[in-house]
């Protein structure tokens, strides 16, 4: 909790020093998750100790001879568990900030954030085909193959045949003609097609970014910067 404070005190530092521009930047609202999530982990943390208190005593006054209900306690935790894969999650996507010292790296994020309204439109148009694609084969084989018993094992089965990693053989034996027919068509569009969309958005934009790139600044050096602003001796800098 220590350290939330501590983050929740910058947060709020830079807040009043960039005042509307704080909304503006993708790692501000990072932060905003992070911390926001990091509450809302106290708060479950919390909430299932007073549970478990609560059941203990009830089982110890009863010797344990009364019916008690874990449903509710056990999804308290399941809310617990969400909100730290949450807070670890976008902890781990704050390390993609330090890419910005290494020239390399930081080529690949400079790509992405050059690329982010072409990989927008991209993902709508993937989003859609893929879509199609989920509710054609949820339809068509429903009751013929187990991998489309659900939507979301659908979903799940056609992420794999885009890797690669799904057998013809279920399709050819669910229907000798509508299963390999819907899964040519699959590997063509979506994997061909698509995939061969997004490889040239990537690239074509890679080429730009490292012709207009400027030499970032060094590690050291921002350290250095950071600590002279921090001491109030940054006057000539």
């Amino acid at each position: 909790m220590g350290f939330i404070i501590y983050f929740m005190i910058i947060e709020i530092r830079s807040l009043f020093k960039l005042k509307l521009n704080y909304f503006r930047q993708f790692w501000s609202w990072i932060e905003l998750v992070i911390i926001g999530c990091s509450w809302g982990s106290v708060g479950a943390y919390i909430w299932r100790f007073q549970e478990s208190n609560r059941i203990s005593q009830l089982f110890e006054q009863t010797n344990g001879y009364v019916y008690i209900n874990l449903q509710f306690l056990v999804y308290i935790n399941d809310i617990l568990t969400y909100l730290l894969a949450f807070c670890c999650f976008f902890a781990t996507i704050k390390f993609v900030h330090l890419f910005r010292f290494n020239q390399r790296l930081s080529l690949f994020t400079e790509t992405l954030q050059s690329a982010g309204k072409e990989l927008l439109s991209f993902s709508m148009m993937f989003s859609i085909i893929f879509m199609s694609f989920v509710s054609l084969f949820y339809l068509l084989f429903i009751s013929k193959i187990e991998s489309c018993s659900t939507l979301l094992e659908t979903v799940q089965m056609l992420f794999q045949m885009t890797v690669m990693k799904y057998s013809t053989s279920e399709f050819i034996q669910a229907d000798a003609f509508l299963g390999p027919f819907c899964f040519a068509i699959f590997i063509f569009l979506v994997v061909f097609v698509c995939l061969s969309m997004f490889l040239s958005i990537i690239i074509a934009t890679f080429r730009r970014v490292r012709k207009n790139r400027i030499e970032e600044q060094g590690i050291m050096t921002f350290i250095f910067k950071k600590f002279l602003r921090w001491t109030g001796k940054n006057l000539y800098l």
